[in-house]
């Protein structure tokens, strides 16, 4: 398989949070492929945006790879890092609105968690492509701070390390009508959210031709 892009996601491990998340978005980044969504009205397309990176919460942002590195390179380094790093833990997950957009996100102390993004952008980031003008431009168009545009510059994304928060996204831009009614969905439909919410794995995922990502490796952190 041929991939455009490669990222550093969290991806839940096998078991009731990753099937929710699978069947709320119709595709299986775990799997690669399409899976029947929840018979909601309206659902596909309040998750067109979120859908081709499947359920995950982001790591180190997508990047294309730099002129000279390889995939097997970047799984032995990213093998690597999983071997130094120890499991994040935190209290739990929540359902939370981020801006115009619905995620889980964590709570508790979340230093832990910080410092794993932290260390997957930086030490990773040999293997990152320089972005384009389209793609800075595509960046900029939402207005970014003078701190976002910098981390735009030096790391290829605007919202890493201090401008980071880890969460999983679950739709896309809502209005607040919208936001109140899939709130009241998910309240129903999400499965026992994990407390406390250990993050012991690292997945290296990759975008196929079809704009999808999915799964090439799953890492335990074992540090």
């Amino acid at each position: 398989m041929s991939y455009a892009r490669f990222a550093i996601y969290y991806v839940p491990p096998e078991g009731a949070l990753a099937d929710f998340g699978a069947t709320w978005l119709g595709w299986d980044v775990a799997l690669g492929r399409d899976v029947p969504q929840f018979d909601l009205p309206g659902l596909h397309d309040i998750t067109m945006t979120p859908r081709k990176y499947g359920f995950h919460g982001t790591l180190k942002p997508p990047f294309r790879l730099k002129e000279g590195q390889t995939l097997e390179a970047l799984e032995k380094a990213v093998s690597t890092l999983a071997a130094k790093l120890a499991p994040a833990t935190c209290d739990g997950l929540k359902l939370t609105q981020l801006g115009r957009f619905l995620a889980l996100t964590p709570y508790g102390d979340l230093d832990g968690v910080q410092q794993l993004a932290d260390v997957c952008v930086r030490d990773l980031d040999g293997f990152r492509a320089p972005p384009s003008e389209a793609e800075l431009a595509q960046r900029r168009k939402t207005g970014l701070s003078a701190r976002q545009e910098a981390l735009l510059i030096q790391w290829g994304y605007p919202f890493v390390l201090d401008e980071f928060r880890f969460h999983l996204t679950v739709s896309g831009r809502l209005s607040e009508d919208q936001m109140q009614s899939w709130t009241k969905a998910l309240q129903v439909l999400l499965p026992d959210l994990p407390a406390p919410f250990a993050l012991e794995q690292i997945a290296l995922c990759g975008e196929r031709g079809d704009g999808r990502f999915e799964l090439i490796h799953r890492y335990t952190l074992t540090g």
